[in-house]
């Protein structure tokens, strides 16, 4: 419905001298929604939100938040939005608890939101502790903290686990999880990480190149409802050019890391496993190793790319 609108993205266009970072972009955010802008670096996802949040000015194109322009409304919007950029600078010498306290104070919050802000990021241990001493982890906490001070409408956080190791990731994750339950805030999250995209969103926007390539749920973007599946194999011999693209085989082989690899998409397991094997024999492949899974986003990114999101 349109009054649950928050974020509306209109034909937005950017560039920086000679690179089209973003183009032609249309996008809509409804409240409470969790959505993430998947995709490599150099996709355009930093550029597009700082247009959102109002850093950036869209070349040609239209934003609104809440229905509204940032000319004029740069006060009011900037009250109902909480970021975290990729990284976040602090001053070193202030404790946990004083760094929140002058950003709680921008927005002329007191103390108490800023003892429920520690307890939300789990740094009640480090509530005296100067930033300069915290971990990697514990200031991308601090830096979701600072974000969610003034308990935003809107949620912008740009690679936030990025650098991160996995248990400092997943803890993010479940900061992110719980406010997801317990708040109307939407959000956006920009990551190169599936996993992010798949444990955290409800809806996942595929960007590269500045445009978008496929939007939708997780199941809408892997076609849950149909029986398409991913075979990885490993052969005993090498994989050569004929192999990969042999017109008397249907479908695309796909090289995997090593030249014995390969993997395939069957759209129908049942009826074109036996095909894929026949092929294989015929062309003198035998399989080492073979695994079926559903299809993930990594391949729905390859097939629309022809690469994976992280080379």
């Amino acid at each position: 419905m349109q009054h649950d609108l928050v974020i509306e993205v209109r034909n937005v266009w950017k560039s920086f001298r000679t690179v089209q970072a973003v183009k032609g972009i249309n996008l809509k955010i409804n409240k409470g929604q969790f959505v993430a802008l998947l995709g490599p670096n150099g996709a355009g996802k930093t550029t597009l939100v700082e247009m959102i949040e109002g850093i950036q000015k869209p070349d040609k194109g239209e934003i609104t938040i809440i229905g509204k322009k940032w000319k004029g409304n740069e006060d009011e919007l900037h009250r109902i939005i909480g970021l975290s950029l990729q990284e976040t600078r602090f001053i070193d010498k202030l404790r946990v608890s004083e760094t929140l306290s002058l950003f709680a104070g921008f927005f002329n919050i007191g103390t108490v939101r800023v003892n429920e802000i520690i307890n939300i990021v789990g740094l009640e241990e480090k509530r005296k502790s100067f930033v300069v001493n915290l971990s990697g982890g514990q200031r991308q906490r601090l830096a979701i903290g600072i974000a969610l001070i003034n308990n935003p409408t809107i949620l912008l956080l740009d690679e936030p686990t990025t650098g991160l190791d996995p248990n400092a990731r997943r803890e993010i994750w479940e900061i992110l999880r719980a406010l997801k339950e317990k708040s109307e805030t939407s959000m956006i999250l920009t990551t190169h990480y599936m996993e992010e995209a798949e444990n955290l969103c409800d809806y996942i926007i595929i960007m590269d190149n500045g445009v978008i390539l496929r939007e939708g749920t997780l199941n809408q973007l892997l076609d849950e409802e149909t029986n398409e599946k991913v075979v990885e194999f490993t052969s005993e011999n090498e994989l050569t050019h004929e192999h990969i693209n042999s017109e008397r085989f249907p479908f695309i082989i796909r090289p995997g890391e090593t030249k014995d690899k390969g993997f395939v998409t069957l759209k129908n397991f049942e009826t074109e496993l036996p095909a894929f094997m026949a092929f294989m024999k015929s062309v003198n492949i035998t399989l080492k190793h073979m695994e079926c899974r559903r299809k993930t986003l990594d391949d729905l990114f390859v097939s629309l790319t022809g690469r994976k999101i992280n080379d």
